[in-house]
């Protein structure tokens, strides 16, 4: 992000002596131009034959040229050089361990800071060696996390210069970002200024190179114009403009304020009044409602580097209330480019939370009660390079930033996806059977069974078996269904099928997933007089009384009158053969009149259901003598005395062939 940092004018080293013309010249390029470019070229003009302090001093001032431009990987090996050449100054030993960091050369990082922390000169940097060492220890704990998102650079967007900051407007139809195309070069990194562009969101899909078009009103030839934010009606905008490098006019980087008016023209921009005559003020965001407009700034009062700031919106439109986000957000270290989401979570970047190298994207929650947690995104969203400037589309899915190795250039623009998050299409179905049943035995598939799902009182599906005895309804996520099966000369039948815990966890699925739910049944053949069995009626001992696990049961019978309308029952009570028999024969007409009675009171019309107690007269078990044997014979039946229309007649088997007698005279076989 050689042109975001760029943004930024920093001091220079301490004061170097003159030696020559090249390095004197280098040094007003570097002092008063911040042409850090330039600079370098002239110290490596320098450097050319030079030996002991002479190149220790040099190499120092070349990794200088190109950390400030932001080129941590190429002033590495100059501030080593500089190091073992016996440059012992606090800026170059702690610089050194903060450009081995930024280039992702941990280890090396870890030593080089915790060497300074126990000799520098500086306690500012002191402390933050120590946090850093502190930090690089956390690395390890970060591996394995972010294997949910895939990353793919955007080839139509992306050149050899720089494109980052990337912002989705136009209610996400378009895309907002910041390049270096201009023709004007920027002294600092040899590269030309920035501006503000914008692009269909629709032409990055071609995969062929987009010509963006250029926000002419907020861009001037001069100057870099970044991170452009818009209000969420697209009427205001704001964005970064900085000095035009040779440190005339502004003194630093500012925010700029331009509005729409009615002909849809953007107004001249104006300097935000939060801006710091003084500080760098950078990497706009505003919040969905637009009430508060969070930015990056490193102003007087800070934690550290660059910090997190939020500016109000008061009543009369005017910005103010600028407060420093806290100690939860912003370190030693530089924070930039918030982005505020429509659930209130804050991300940004930083190199002082515990990251893989330079920025890492990290994401703020606030949870009531509990305070603010910081968490890296880890990778692939992150990288041992710079990561930043992220942009929703949605809630898994987005853009964002990095000038990590394999780039088409300095910084591109990276698409990014969440795939825990991703919607994920799941076609649920059921895979029925009804088969059919006569006297508890199974006698196979049962065609033209008549199947309705419901969904509560409404019915989601309708079918009919085909002569496998098999149906199919597509289902709901998470969703228990009622299934009803009916046909002529059975007991329709209800049943239960639930979708709750049927799909696996979403890391599991594909992006399609079919899954069928197999589900099996069978109709009981109607027959005139035939007994069924009630199970789990029970009463109190020589009592009538219907207990609450009885009324469950009996809630079941019912069902079956209800679902079975052309049906007349009786409902028979039986005893064991215990106890006196005319007491027996009262006692079960007691208990058949009592769930009759129950049934009754549910709706049933008494014509429908009569109760028939035997006493012990039928016993299932002649000779009970176990307790369990005494407990088959107290029973509840019910059978069927009457159909209205009739049953269906039963289909006529054909008669099995008769076998041909042997033909007269023909031996049967031999003895």
């Amino acid at each position: 992000m050689s042109n975001t940092r760029a943004l930024s004018a920093a001091v220079a080293l301490g004061l170097l002596t003159a030696c020559g013309g090249a390095k004197q010249k280098a040094d007003k390029l570097f002092r008063e131009d911040a042409a850090y470019n330039e600079a370098a070229a002239l110290y490596k003009e320098a450097l050319n034959g030079a030996s002991g302090a002479k190149a220790a001093e040099l190499n120092g001032q070349i990794a200088e040229c190109y950390r400030m431009s932001n080129r941590p990987g190429m002033a590495l090996p100059f501030y080593k050089a500089a190091v073992d050449a016996g440059n012992k100054t606090d800026s170059v030993r702690y610089n050194y361990a903060l450009s081995a960091k930024q280039a992702g050369e941990l280890e090396t990082a870890k030593a080089l800071f915790a060497d300074y922390a126990k000799s520098g000169r500086r306690q500012k940097w002191m402390d933050r060696a120590k946090m850093e060492v502190n930090n690089i220890d956390k690395v390890a704990t970060l591996q394995g996390k972010g294997a949910e998102y895939e990353v793919q650079n955007v080839d139509a967007i992306n050149t050899p210069s720089s494109e980052y900051a990337p912002l989705l407007v136009s209610n996400g139809e378009e895309m907002a970002f910041t390049a270096t195309r201009a023709s004007k070069i920027y002294k600092q990194n040899g590269l030309p200024f920035s501006d503000v562009y914008h692009v269909k969101l629709s032409d990055l899909n071609g995969g062929a190179a987009i010509n963006p078009a250029a926000y002419e009103k907020f861009n001037t030839d001069d100057r870099h114009e970044a991170s452009v934010t818009f209000s969420k009606d697209g009427k205001m905008a704001i964005f970064a403009r900085s000095n035009d490098g040779s440190r005339k006019g502004a003194v630093n980087t500012d925010l700029y304020i331009s509005k729409m008016d009615k002909e849809g023209n953007w107004s001249s921009p104006d300097l935000l009044s939060i801006s710091s005559a003084t500080a760098w003020d950078a990497s706009p965001a505003l919040s969905p409602d637009g009430k508060s407009l969070y930015f990056a700034s490193d102003r007087e009062g800070g934690k550290g580097g660059v910090d997190l700031y939020r500016a109000q919106l008061d009543a009369n439109g005017k910005w103010g209330k600028v407060t420093n986000l806290g100690s939860d957000i912003n370190t030693a270290g530089d924070e930039l480019f918030p982005c505020i989401t429509e659930d209130g979570k804050l991300y940004f970047s930083s190199d002082g939370q515990a990251g893989f190298g330079g920025l890492d994207l990290f994401v703020a929650t606030r949870e009531k009660d509990k305070g603010t947690s910081v968490e890296n995104l880890g990778q692939p969203m992150n990288s041992r390079a710079d990561d930043f400037g992220i942009t929703f589309k949605n809630n898994y899915e987005g853009y964002y930033t990095s000038n990590r190795d394999g780039g088409k250039g300095d910084d591109d623009i990276y698409y990014f996806k969440n795939t825990l998050l991703e919607p994920k299409i799941v076609r649920l179905t059921v895979a029925g059977t009804v088969n059919s049943r006569n006297k508890g035995a199974v006698e196979g598939a049962l065609e033209n069974a008549h199947v309705r799902l419901m969904d509560g009182d409404k019915m989601v599906g309708e079918t009919n078996t085909d002569a496998n005895g098999k149906f199919t309804f597509p289902l709901a996520e998470d969703k228990t269904y009622t299934v009803l099966i009916d046909k002529e000369g059975y007991f329709t039948k209800r049943d239960q099928l639930t979708t709750v815990g049927k799909v696996p966890a979403r890391a599991q699925l594909k992006k399609e997933n079919d899954i069928a739910i197999p589900y099996e049944n069978a109709l009981d053949k109607i027959k005139l007089e035939e007994r069924i069995v009630v199970d789990n009626i029970y009463y109190d001992y020589n009592r009538a009384n219907i207990r609450p696990d009885a009324a469950a049961e009996l809630d079941k019978m019912v069902t079956m009158l209800n679902d079975n309308p052309n049906i007349t029952i009786e409902l028979s009570s039986h005893t064991d053969a215990r106890g006196d028999d005319k007491f027996n024969q009262n006692l079960s007409q007691m208990r058949a009149d009592s769930a009759v009675i129950y049934v009754i009171s549910k709706g049933i019309n008494p014509r429908r259901i009569t109760a028939k107690g035997y006493g012990e007269a039928r016993p299932i078990v002649a000779t009970a003598t176990t307790e369990e044997e005494h407990q088959r014979n107290r029973r509840t039946e019910f059978q069927v005395t009457k159909v209205e229309g009739g049953l269906p007649a039963e289909p006529v088997k054909a008669p099995a062939p008769k076998k041909k007698a042997p033909a007269k005279g023909k031996a049967k076989g031999k003895k």
